[in-house]
């Protein structure tokens, strides 16, 4: 999965495969996830989801290493080997039967590139025109096409009984492991291990260990099998294995659960997972907009929802011809490039998509790719100026600057979140500026007017 921070900012450095949800945790796919699948890159990132609801892959798992800096880790007293022993005695206390334990640990290895590929996030950003042209290329939508016909029986099978549509379906499979095609290819038991014995997040990583090993016992899948990212996502939605336990389902009454190998298991399981938490049947997830003159962007803000009447008083107007339109209450406006960009209405379902991978991108992208499963129209990108990102170093200085003017943004750490956007949005409030809280060079350039330099 994918992560994204700030406004359509997003890190691109990736994690095998981390798919849905959890808040902050394993950073998931980049540029690379994008060509071929999350799990491919070495996820959400982000997400403790919504209604204590685990998202499906470490989209967000525990805070990790600010983008650019590897995080120091306090020194584990523990040989790897004295820990796999320590843990055994743990587990076994769990309910995890020593049979099982003879199977998984003696394979279990410490993997330091694991931990280098936690720990380590690039420099580069991508913005809304460079991730939606990776992430919903010509050859995604045609081979989606293709696939959605192909399993055409199970997924309507599958959307009658929980209420998710079938092009939605295959656009979270697209965009999580490119249609099956890249699981990640490291074992999941290892990873967990790795990321359990290291002391940053060893309790996150320890329960979801604990919940693999539940899934090896219960018989769903061998050790040599449970295969992933780095993060420990799985099979072909990217489920961590907590989120298993919690949501994934037996598609095609086999007894066994393999969202590796079943499609109607990891179909069932996710669409099980998105029923849970709130997506509504017979909602689109939105649709792309055009604001009048001189509309004001301080309404783009997660905590705004009007009904579909009151955006059209305000001067929201669609955009694209032949796109379903957005549900007729509660929508939020986002504005993933700032005033200048392209805008979108958003309803529930995009809100419930974000559960899954708490990107603004990752949800614009399964909409998109979604809709022109079906011969919708695609998200127009032309006609508006193309901002770069700032740089990871940039965006420290913005902070610093916000920081010295004032504003809370906590300590800089080169990750433009929600409190780095508030400080902005405020700052540009101060300033009679457009209040979008977009972080571009010209917010940069005010910033630096405003403190001197």
């Amino acid at each position: 999965m994918t992560v994204l921070y700030g406004a359509g900012r997003m890190i691109s450095h990736k994690v095998p495969g981390v798919s849905p949800i959890w808040k902050n945790a394993a950073l998931a796919c980049g540029v690379v996830a994008l060509l071929s699948g999350c799990a491919a890159n070495g996820r959400e990132t982000p997400k403790a989801a919504a209604s204590g609801t685990v998202p499906p892959a470490a989209t967000a798992v525990a805070p990790a290493a600010a983008a650019g800096q590897s995080a120091p880790a306090e020194r584990q007293d523990l040989s790897f080997a004295e820990w796999k022993a320590q843990l055994r005695a743990e587990a076994l206390s769990k309910g995890i039967s020593a049979q099982t334990l003879d199977r998984a640990l003696p394979g279990l290895t410490f993997q330091p590139r694991v931990l280098e590929l936690d720990r380590t996030q690039p420099e580069l950003a991508q913005t809304v025109w460079t991730y939606l042209r990776r992430a919903v290329s010509d050859q995604r939508i045609s081979q989606g096409r293709a696939l959605l016909q192909k399993h055409k029986t199970l997924l309507t099978r599958i959307e009658g009984q929980y209420g998710v549509p079938a092009p939605v379906l295959v656009a979270f499979w697209g965009m999580e492991t490119n249609y099956g095609s890249n699981f990640g290819g490291f074992s999941v038991l290892s990873a967990l291990a790795t990321l359990a014995y290291d002391t940053r997040r060893s309790a996150f990583f320890r329960k979801e260990l604990f919940d693999a090993l539940a899934i090896v016992q219960a018989g769903h899948i061998t050790p040599d099998k449970m295969v992933g990212s780095w993060a420990g996502a799985m099979g072909n939605m990217q489920f961590m294995p907590s989120t298993f336990k919690a949501y994934a389902v037996d598609g095609d009454g086999d007894g066994k659960i393999d969202i590796w190998n079943s499609l109607p298991d990891a179909f069932a399981s996710a669409a099980h997972y998105l029923s849970s938490v709130g997506w509504k049947a017979g909602e689109t997830w939105g649709q792309q907009v055009s604001l009048a003159p001189g509309f004001n962007p301080a309404l783009a803000d997660s905590e705004i929802r009007r009904s579909l009447t009151e955006w059209q008083a305000a001067g929201v107007r669609p955009l694209i011809a032949g796109q379903a339109a957005a549900p007729s209450a509660n929508l939020g406006l986002s504005l993933p490039a700032g005033l200048d960009g392209p805008a979108f209405l958003t309803g529930s379902n995009f809100r419930t998509i974000m559960v899954w991978n708490r990107s603004a991108l990752y949800a614009l992208a399964v909409g998109s790719i979604a809709d022109q499963l079906t011969g919708g129209p695609a998200i127009r990108l032309e006609g508006y100026p193309e901002k770069r990102a700032l740089s990871r170093t940039e965006t420290l200085e913005l902070q610093d600057l916000l920081g010295r003017l004032g504003y809370d943004v906590g300590a800089p750490d080169g990750v433009f979140g929600a409190r780095s956007r508030a400080a902005l949005k405020a700052f540009q409030g101060a300033q009679g500026r457009p209040a979008d809280a977009y972080p571009d060079d010209e917010e940069l350039a005010a910033l630096r007017r405003a403190a001197g330099r």
